[in-house]
């Protein structure tokens, strides 16, 4: 049956059942409403068949697991503090701007701000001391930290990487379960916690470190502690937030530290090396 038919056969049974004769305007009228209705209902079927179809694909999609449970609630913590002493700090630092002001006010002011500041800190503390346990009483813990020291080959990975960003070269490097850009997260958010939270803990009992310190220390604490924090701020932001979930590859969101799990696509195109050598050791079993 045609298209044309089934149109009139449609026509026809309504006219039967109202008993009534269209004329030729109104049966052209009709058919233009089946046919508009019908291509309605055609697109939506196919967007459901679409979605069913993505939605069997990532069911199907071989993951990875990448972080752990721990790591995982170590970041989420590390992310928690970190926010919080960001949008309590900086209108501190830049207390006289207007934002700054907004900013104070809509959190009930100077004194409420401070205590959450504090409380981010704690947090800050918190992670601190679970991640030196981690490395220190767990096996996984002393792997991940292994695997996060610089080597001669993060130096040649970052020149290739140069190199092929200038068209020099026609291939990315390759990288193993941590590239040079994740280690220098890594370390640089180490030898960040070391300085805020050494200068922070002496500026947050600054009566106590009177009596004990030299006001000038105090001084170059709190220098050390507001430069630090607006270094640290910046490197998240754009360094940080760019290459985890803005990076074009990844955007908007990327999940894996959310979830752990990292598809097999994503690990062939970023940690190669690593796939490699989880391949080998499955073989070996």
């Amino acid at each position: 049956m045609g298209k044309n038919d089934f149109e009139e056969k449609i026509i026809e049974e309504i006219e039967n059942e109202e008993e009534i004769k269209f004329d030729e305007k109104l049966r052209e009228k009709i058919k233009k409403e089946i046919k508009e209705k019908y291509k309605k209902e055609i697109k939506k079927i196919k967007r459901e068949i679409e979605k069913k179809r993505k939605k069997k694909e990532k069911e199907e999609e071989e993951y990875f697991i990448r972080f752990s449970l721990n790591i995982r609630l170590q970041h989420f913590i590390l992310a928690v503090g970190v926010l919080i002493l960001i949008i309590t700090g900086l209108p501190i630092k830049f207390h006289e701007a207007m934002w700054a002001k907004i900013i104070l006010k809509i959190m009930g002011g100077i004194q409420v701000s401070r205590i959450l500041h504090r409380v981010g800190a704690s947090l800050l503390f918190i992670v601190s001391v679970w991640h030196m346990l981690y490395i220190i009483f767990t096996r996984e813990g002393r792997r991940e930290f292994i695997e996060l020291l610089p080597r001669p080959k993060d130096i040649m990975d970052f020149i290739q990487n140069i190199k092929y960003f200038l068209g020099l070269v026609n291939e990315k490097p390759k990288f193993g379960r941590f590239s040079y850009i994740e280690k220098f997260d890594y370390w640089a958010v180490y030898w960040g916690m070391v300085i805020m939270l050494g200068s922070g803990t002496i500026l947050w009992f600054h009566n106590f470190f009177l009596g004990v310190l030299p006001k000038f220390i105090l001084d170059i604490a709190k220098e050390v502690h507001s430069d630090e924090a607006m270094l640290a701020t910046l490197a998240i932001v754009i360094w940080h937030w760019y290459n985890a979930h803005f990076n074009p590859e990844v955007f908007p969101f990327n999940p894996t530290i959310f979830t752990g799990k990292i598809p097999k696509e994503r690990m062939l195109k970023e940690h190669p090396l690593e796939y490699e050598k989880i391949m080998k050791e499955k073989s070996k079993k």
